[in-house]
């Protein structure tokens, strides 16, 4: 099994203005010369953490790591204004430029893969290849699964927890009481909601239970910042058309490829892996027999490194 690279440290970080009052915080580590390869995380609003750096072979790739409007490290924290898809698709775009990348490599999972694939729709001939790690294509049947009708029968205790804090009559619609709670006035109340939010995808976003990966999410810088951005995000309909991502699936045609899904992903439901595979037969699919969503899993990490690293021979190949 292949494991994660060293621990490395960015070689240069920077910060990006985009439209007011968003600035971005972007990081470069690994190769300067080598493969530029952008790492889009999860969320929308989980921000970028030191692990994200060691899915690349630091000798062969160029490392970009940003965090996205309102997320990690970025400012204004936790900010829903001028926060959408098409926003942040721009923001890649400024980045791209402003790093002086001609094409590059996307590397995303769960919000992560979608804003890759909405972005290599957008603007297919900059994308050298895609590698995608539990798939999340946002239709209202995705988010309704998660947050209001399907979890809560494989974790009816974790969904206890998780709707606790908000009131009976308004659990019919889950997403919008939340989403009040997140943008109102009321700091307890907010701060209430945001861990309730976070802590159910920490708890369910692992195969085994993981105590230290549930920890992170209940983090209160972490926690608000998901919960607020997620919540906004979901209500808009992540700010997609219906079924986008599958009805624009034939621009990657040509984009090398790789689909990587835990079989028990319970956040994102592999059935979307399918369908996108469907969509897009050029791409490798990998189900991952003993995971489920995050990242971090050893199948799934496996699978990821496996991934960049034939892209990376594919790439020199094609270059030699």
């Amino acid at each position: 099994m292949k494991k994660a690279f060293p621990a490395i440290r960015p070689f240069r970080t920077q910060t990006i203005a985009v439209s007011p009052p968003h600035v971005l915080y972007v990081e470069e580590s690994g190769n300067p010369d080598g493969i530029p390869v952008l790492f889009l995380h999860g969320g929308p609003g989980g921000g970028t953490r030191s692990s994200d750096r060691c899915f690349f072979d630091p000798d062969k790739y160029r490392i970009i790591l940003f965090d996205q409007r309102g997320a990690g490290q970025s400012t204004p924290h936790a900010l829903l204004e001028n926060n959408d898809t098409n926003a942040l698709v721009a923001d890649i775009e400024i980045i791209r430029k402003t790093l002086d990348i001609e094409r590059w490599v996307v590397f995303g999972g769960s919000w992560g893969s979608t804003l890759s694939l909405v972005y290599a729709q957008t603007y297919p001939k900059l994308v050298m290849g895609l590698v995608l790690r539990g798939i999340f294509l946002c239709r209202d049947e995705d988010i309704e699964w998660f947050y209001q009708s399907g979890v809560k029968s494989v974790f009816p205790d974790y969904w206890k927890d998780y709707i606790q804090v908000i009131p009976e009559e308004e659990r019919h619609d889950l997403l919008g009481a939340f989403y009040k709670r997140l943008t109102g006035d009321n700091e307890i109340e907010r701060m209430a909601a945001a861990k309730a939010w976070s802590i159910l995808e920490g708890r369910c976003a692992t195969l085994h239970p993981d105590e230290d990966f549930v920890a992170h999410f209940a983090n209160p810088h972490l926690a608000i910042a998901m919960a607020r951005i997620e919540s906004h995000y979901f209500i808009n309909k992540a700010f997609l058309e219906p079924n986008q991502i599958i009805r624009n699936a034939g621009k990657l045609k040509g984009i090398p490829g790789t689909i990587v899904h835990g079989r028990y992903d319970m956040v994102c439901p592999v059935n979307q892996a399918f369908a996108l595979s469907e969509a897009w037969p050029e791409a490798q699919f990998d189900v991952i027999a003993d995971a489920g969503h995050s990242s971090s899993e050893v199948g799934t990490v496996d699978a990821l490194i496996r991934a960049t690293e034939r892209l990376a021979f594919d790439l020199a190949n094609e270059e030699g």
